[in-house]
């Protein structure tokens, strides 16, 4: 899964690199489209249609701004000075499949959005530091939760991370609340995606008629950051690691 991995993380840092105020979040899905295409890879978003979508999926990325949170769609919305975007992306290569995301703020940056992109990269890295075989799944969860809470963010824990590898979703689900020492006990092999998300809000969501994008109840801002990682005796590996 190494190559996919690389791929992933190569077109979220792209990505970042080309996004600029006056753009539209189409204009980033075709960059990262062209990308999927010169690697010889495939989209796992573009199609995708689970029981909760009102449509299939018509994009490769996931675009979220400001109060979205989760599966925002592509569209002809231009990104403003400030604007908060959350991008994720999986793809195919070789028969495997690699998820990953991060959050940025576009131009003229605020203290209150700088925090919650900070503090859910550092909930990242203590689930990342939280897998470790022979604990639990709650170890990661309640490392997520613990980060969350402590920089007194909203969290909900219907959407979370997953297990990944031949398809984008697969079992165990991973989620960002939860207590040590509970649910799967971890093993050297597992590969999943870590992946929290907090709204600077309160923990309730609503999900747009489209049936995809998931915002803040409350409106306020919201970051998502995630990697795909391997677990081995050692320790865990971060496949979708970015320069």
């Amino acid at each position: 899964m190494r190559p996919v991995g690389r791929l992933v993380a190569d077109v979220l840092t792209s990505l970042r690199e080309h996004a600029k105020i006056g753009m539209t979040t189409w204009d980033l899905d075709a960059h990262a489209a062209e990308m999927i295409a010169a690697a010889g890879a495939r989209s796992v978003y573009l199609g995708y249609h689970p029981s909760f979508g009102a449509m299939p999926y018509p994009g490769v990325l996931c675009i979220s701004v400001n109060d979205a949170a989760l599966h925002g769609l592509p569209s002809d919305r231009v990104l403003a000075d400030g604007d908060v975007v959350s991008v994720d992306f999986a793809c195919e290569l070789q028969g495997w499949v690699a998820d990953s995301a991060l959050t940025f703020q576009l131009g003229t940056a605020s203290d209150e959005a700088q925090r919650l992109i900070a503090t859910t990269s550092a909930a990242l890295d203590a689930g990342i530091a939280a897998a470790r075989p022979g604990g639990h799944m709650g170890d990661i969860s309640a490392a997520i939760g613990r980060v969350g809470r402590q920089g007194g963010y909203g969290i909900n824990a219907d959407f979370g991370g997953h297990g990944v590898g031949r398809t984008m979703h697969e079992d165990p689900h991973v989620a960002n609340l939860g207590r040590r020492r509970t649910g799967l006990k971890l093993r050297s092999g597992l590969v999943m995606a870590i992946e929290p998300w907090y709204m600077a809000g309160g923990d309730e969501y609503v999900i747009d008629d489209d049936g995809w994008t998931i915002r803040s109840a409350d409106g306020s801002l919201a970051a998502h950051f995630e990697h795909t990682i391997a677990l081995t005796p050692a320790g865990p590996v971060i496949l979708t690691a970015r320069d």
